[in-house]
């Protein structure tokens, strides 16, 4: 194409920022009304949960609309007009899908109901087919699989073997995806995302409009100036901090990493290293409770148990997580002689110690709630948010009042367009991903996939117990390789959770070795956005920084086999899940011993012991004799003591002979 005038760019230049302006203003419009939809819902539950999905699915829809729009992420490379009239199509067309479920619904799920007429599967369907543009847009491996799930549907005839099946009609395609209510876009997942997922969110949001979370990093780097190690172990501190209330690997990356991956390069990290230890420790997003990863949310779903039940169990695997992470970094961070340098965060201040302070409310509240109150979750989370709303904007009255040439009212503006800013858009956002994997659910049951799956699992149960878990392992590996986190446990929950359980294994271990291997499959190649996030910001290479974090979070594979191995770490709190935990962890701990702390430097020597600690760890973890596990315990934590007090050894050799550098330690 010939150039363009350049009066003719400023033009369009131009035009693009008043209709991003535009964008932005409607955006805070519906947000407020969406936040007050469901404020009103957690208040009153008036309409039940599916009057309020039929109502606000597709306001979410607006929501992600207008978003993508103000901040040019909807179809940028379009001309400027063209963009705004289709965002202006979806918008209207989201809305008058809105107005007829709210005022259709009684007729839809009762009068009409299995009969329903061609309006109905219309604004169903088209509600569907918004939802599938939204997972186009953002989650392309997720949107193919759909398609593909719904054409083996139609046309399952075709298809030969044991997957055969009649076919299935495209009107019934439709009703099931959208005007069921039991299935598709309007069904109990994105139900829960307004709902139970949507009051933690408003939790969350409190903190991140407040800066607790700046807080978190700013209490994580006063550690980093104590010893050598403890600026990486500042990355794992404040990535535990913040994955506390956040949730999400990607988001946990993101906020740590910007400010841990720098430092830790600038103190004499390998960029492959400190990519890789952010990745790690921002991976514990998704197993830190009290606020845990959407999986954890839809494991209560499926087992038809509060969520409180799921944080309960939650703990003990999160700090073996967390203690294995702890080792394996500060084992790299001898073997790469970093030096102390402080995080670029500035000094705490008497806001930032009542942030940690919320902080510790909304961890402690939500324990006290639902654990000795025995609050609904979502009730819970709501008293929670209240009372540390409360207290933080009192804090931020008064932080302004003291602060000279600050408006207090600007302040409130800013902090409370932050709030509905992070709400409005993550709850949307959640709102759809759910109603997009409610399609694929219900894809896969009307066709009796996990039926058909369940019976391979179960003739592979027939030759070994160990063999079914290895094939439900890769099963699960392979959706992780392509599929995010939630729909991974989803389809592993649907597929191959109930024939295990019919073989007699505890529903709880099975749906907890299906949460950690989705939670592994945030790692697995080539889609780990956690892994893509820190190499971007350590502008290390992707491979290399994927390869050295599945190696740090080798405590996740631990975590999978003690599920089966040593199920009192998830089937109850009390004295046993202790036990379980102290075991658990000396094997994680062995075998990141194993991986990472050279022993020799002579290879053969330092290979023997390394596989002697690998056995030992092995023998705590699967040995099905208690007592034989914890004779094991001793020399696994004799090893680990006797190279720590090598390394002080050396170290001391060092202090007094800088110029005898090479050694046992060195970095390999």
């Amino acid at each position: 194409s010939p150039p363009r005038a350049a009066g003719t760019a400023v033009t369009e230049h131009q035009l693009r920022t008043r209709i991003h302006a535009g964008a932005n203003a409607l955006f805070y419009v519906f947000a407020a009304v969406f936040m007050t939809w469901l404020l009103v819902y957690y208040l009153t539950g008036r309409g039940g949960p599916t009057m309020l999905a039929v109502s606000l699915v597709p306001v979410t829809f607006v929501i992600f609309t207008l978003d993508a729009l103000r901040t040019n992420r909807l179809y940028p490379r379009l001309p400027p007009v063209l963009e705004a009239l289709l965002a202006a199509a979806y918008i209207l067309l989201s809305l008058a899908i809105a107005v007829y479920m709210f005022v259709e619904i009684e007729e839809i799920g009762m009068a009409r109901a299995g009969f329903w007429n061609v309006p109905d599967m219309v604004m169903g369907g088209a509600m569907a087919l918004l939802v599938m543009e939204y997972a186009r847009t953002r989650y392309m491996a997720l949107f193919v699989l759909n398609i593909l799930l719904i054409l083996y549907a139609v046309y399952g005839t075709y298809v030969p073997g044991l997957f055969n099946h009649g076919g299935i009609s495209w009107t019934r395609i439709v009703s099931a995806m959208s005007v069921e209510m039991s299935t598709g876009v309007f069904s109990n997942l994105p139900q829960l995302a307004l709902t139970l997922i949507g009051s933690f969110v408003l939790v969350l949001s409190a903190l991140r409009a407040f800066g607790c979370v700046d807080s978190i990093l700013k209490g994580a780097s006063q550690i980093a100036v104590r010893s050598p190690t403890a600026l990486p172990q500042a990355a794992v501190i404040g990535s535990l901090g913040v994955a506390a209330v956040s949730g999400s690997g990607a988001a946990n990356a993101i906020t740590t990493g910007s400010a841990t991956i720098p430092a830790m390069i600038g103190a004499g990290m390998t960029r492959t290293h400190a990519a890789a230890i952010e990745a790690a420790s921002s991976l514990g997003g998704q197993l830190m409770p009290p606020i845990m990863g959407i999986s954890a949310f839809l494991m209560a779903e499926f087992l038809g148990r509060s969520y409180f039940d799921v944080v309960a169990r939650g703990y003990a695997p999160a700090v073996v997580y967390f203690i294995a992470i702890a080792t394996s970094v500060y084992l790299i961070s001898v073997r790469n002689r970093i030096q102390p340098q402080p995080l670029d965060e500035g000094p705490m201040r008497w806001t930032d110690w009542t942030n940690l302070l919320a902080f510790l409310v909304v961890i402690g509240g939500l324990i006290l709630c639902m654990a000795i109150w025995h609050l609904p979750p979502m009730f819970a989370a709501l008293y929670v948010f209240a009372a540390v709303t409360s207290f933080l904007l009192l804090r931020l009255v008064v932080a302004a009042w003291r602060a000279p040439d600050v408006s207090v009212w600007r302040v409130l503006r800013d902090t409370t367009q932050r709030f509905v800013d992070v709400f409005a858009s993550m709850t949307a956002e959640l709102t759809l991903l759910l109603a997009t994997l409610s399609i694929l659910t219900g894809a896969m049951v009307i066709t009796g996939v996990p039926t058909k799956v369940g019976a391979l699992l179960v003739d592979a149960a027939g030759v070994s117990l160990v063999l079914m878990g290895v094939v439900a392992f890769l099963f699960g590996a392979l959706l992780g390789m392509g599929l995010p986190p939630a729909p991974t446990y989803i389809l592993t929950a649907l597929v191959i959770v109930p024939p295990m359980i019919r073989m007699g294994m505890d529903p709880w271990a099975v749906h907890f070795f299906a949460f950690f291997l989705a939670v592994w499959g945030e790692l697995t190649p080539p889609t780990s956005v956690v892994a893509a996030v820190t190499s971007k910001i350590a502008d290390a290479p992707f491979i290399r920084t994927l390869v050295q974090a599945i190696l740090i979070c080798s405590s996740l594979f631990v975590l999978m086999v003690a599920t089966f191995t040593r199920p009192e770490l998830v089937l109850e709190p009390g004295l046993e899940q202790m036990k379980a935990l102290v075991l658990v962890a000396v094997a994680a701990a062995s075998l990141c011993f194993a991986l990472q702390a050279p022993f020799s430097e002579h290879r053969t020597v330092d290979l023997a012991l390394r596989l002697a600690m690998f056995a030992l760890g092995a023998l705590v973890l699967v040995h099905p004799s208690r007592t034989v596990a914890w004779l094991a315990c001793a020399p696994a934590v004799a090893m680990m003591l006797w190279w720590l007090l090598l390394r002080r050894r050396h170290l001391g050799l060092e202090t007094r002979a800088p110029e005898s550098s090479e050694g046992v330690y060195q970095s390999t």
